[in-house]
């Protein structure tokens, strides 16, 4: 793509035409010549957007809650962006199910955009394809971007790097989800969504989430949970009433303590209550000044990650060069020499050129 090509192309992204935003994504997302000058040439046009990542095992309706999510946000005048990370195809590396039609709600509205990406067997789930399409939404003035992920379980810890409020579904009775949860994934959720609340053991799946978020704010408490009751129902505060905001933690800075809802995603139940949970997130956020935090280590991560991919792929060009990794595997096979030494070899000349420019 020429200069002028990628100029013309970023002009009208920022001009809301949706046609430019949608190709800009393919060539993030296929990593075509360009592209990073394309996301470059974007950023001082990002950082308005809400971005929330929703997260859970397959089967809890995350699919469903997204389409009623941005139905939502839709009847209250806000645009969203979709974007739904899918299982990467083994022998292309593109997405599995595609452009699923799964925004049933949502068809024909020009101002919700949804796109379906490849994992592309990222570790968490996203790759960095994924952040990059957040940037070009965020660019388009897209109020809403809402990042779906796989479902597979707590190796989805990169979405808490993409998003500023994770949201994190469980099905009610999934006593599985519930372990997982203690291994993990407790530890990313801002707000956890029990769906498929008319289900059986709904109530109990609630208890079990309250406890282990409260275990984890204070593990040293008696495990008074009140409102539970000793016969396991489940009685919601309203959502003015949370201490959330206002509660200290133990340093006397204000924390957030995660919050749980129960929605029925089929019918729209819930909804309300989720997104306003989701604005209160955000308040907090921005009040805090944790947005700027969250801000500061997902950039220090991108920059890790851009310089490890770069790194990567100049060692293996070097490798290549010396006649490809099957040459050195024989050495090493052969005990001639070792990994370590074959490391240290290829990564030589790249230390000396930066000790020389110091």
């Amino acid at each position: 793509m020429s200069r002028s090509e990628q100029t013309d192309l970023v002009d009208r992204l920022l001009d809301g035409d949706h046609r430019a935003l949608a190709r800009t994504i393919t060539k993030i997302e296929n990593r075509s010549s360009g592209y990073r000058e394309l996301v470059s040439a974007l950023h001082e046009h990002t950082g308005d957007a809400e971005v929330i990542g929703i997260t859970g095992s397959p089967g809890a309706g995350k699919s469903t809650l997204v389409d009623k999510l941005a139905k939502t946000y839709r009847d209250r005048g806000e645009t969203v962006g979709v974007i739904a990370v899918d299982p990467s195809s083994p022998y292309t590396g593109g997405s599995v199910l595609g452009d699923r039609i799964r925004m049933a709600s949502n068809v024909g509205d020009m101002e919700v955009f949804f796109r379906s990406m490849s994992a592309r067997g990222a570790l968490g789930g996203l790759s960095t394809a994924t952040s990059d399409a957040v940037k070009a939404l965020d660019a388009f003035g897209k109020d809403k971007v809402i990042i779906e992920t796989v479902g597979a379980g707590q190796n989805e810890i990169d979405v808490v790097r993409t998003a500023d409020t994770v949201v994190v579904l469980v099905q009610p009775g999934s006593g599985d989800d519930v372990q997982m949860l203690k291994a993990g994934i407790l530890e990313i959720g801002d707000v956890f969504v029990v769906n498929k609340a008319d289900m059986s053991g709904a109530s109990k799946t609630v208890a079990d989430l309250e406890e282990m978020i409260h275990l984890q704010g204070d593990p040293t408490s008696n495990l008074d949970l009140g409102h539970h009751g000793a016969g396991g129902g489940f009685e919601k505060p309203e959502v003015a009433d949370r201490p959330d905001e206002n509660e200290m933690n133990g340093e006397g800075e204000e924390g957030w303590t995660a919050d749980v809802v129960e929605t029925i995603a089929t019918s729209g139940e819930g909804i309300d209550e989720l997104i306003e949970t989701l604005a209160a997130h955000r308040e907090f956020l921005e009040r805090s000044g944790r947005l700027t935090e969250k801000a500061r280590t997902r950039y220090a991560e991108e920059i890790r990650t851009l310089l490890r991919e770069d790194t990567g792929a100049l060692l293996e060009g070097e490798i290549d060069r010396r006649g490809g990794m099957e040459s050195f595997v024989d050495a090493v096979v052969a005990r001639e020499t070792d990994p370590y030494t074959v490391a240290d070899e290829l990564v030589e000349p790249l230390r000396d050129c930066l000790e020389r420019d110091d």
